[in-house]
């Protein structure tokens, strides 16, 4: 399960990842839940869905769209409570404690059982609940097991995409200034040795894998 320092950290870099985007994104109030729907989409492409060709079921890819849905999904749990942390904090750890135990969603005047569902089925279920505005994460963490990820692996590669996606804004990413190869490998190698280095469970780790960064790249 998520630590409360870990989903403290994630609600924090979403909200600075927000705010370059758009520093009014809160009154803008983006649907964010929307982005899910098509992001959630897009992953049941890479499972594989068509029965007249042979596919292949894509797990990396699959692992990528969650992080790209778990970024949505922290975002309108900050706009439904106005970006507040302490606030988002305690909505996010509260829904992830009354999920452990959930395996019954009512929908459509249906209870579904989660575990009775396949994954593209569960998939589909997402679609549907973000179209109708629902945050279920009971059926997000089932998708997870189904795609093989731990919420200390989400934790992680969410937050290296975070903290790599704004060291290349400070590097000049933006401006075409940024060398996002050192020394012949690209910076994405270097993030997944800097992961795997670091102790995850401290509430340093975003910063240090910043200064790891820092320390390598090229001056």
């Amino acid at each position: 399960m998520l630590l409360t320092e870990q989903a403290s950290t994630m609600l924090s870099l979403q909200t600075s990842m927000n705010i370059k985007v758009d520093p009014n994104w809160v009154e803008a109030r983006y649907p964010y839940l929307r982005a899910v729907v098509i992001e959630a989409a897009e992953a049941i492409e890479h499972h594989g869905w068509k029965w007249w060709k042979k596919q292949e079921k894509d797990l990396p890819q699959l692992q990528m769209e969650l992080i790209d849905i778990w970024h949505f999904i922290l975002s309108e749990i900050l706009l439904r409570n106005q970006a507040d942390q302490d606030k988002s904090l305690t909505a996010l750890t509260d829904s992830l404690s009354d999920s452990s135990t959930q395996n019954v969603i009512n929908f459509d005047d249906q209870h579904i059982l989660i575990n009775e569902l396949d994954l593209i089925a569960k998939f589909e279920l997402l679609i549907a609940l973000s179209v109708s505005r629902r945050i279920e994460l009971a059926l997000f963490a089932s998708i997870m097991t189904d795609c093989e990820i731990s919420w200390t692996e989400l934790y992680c590669q969410y937050v290296g995409k975070n903290v790599l996606n704004m060291f290349r804004q400070d590097k000049g990413y933006k401006e075409g200034t940024y060398q996002k190869t050192w020394n012949g490998r690209e910076d994405n190698e270097y993030l997944v040795e800097i992961i795997g280095s670091l102790d995850s469970s401290r509430s340093e780790f975003k910063d240090e894998v910043y200064a790891a960064l820092e320390s390598a790249y090229p001056a």
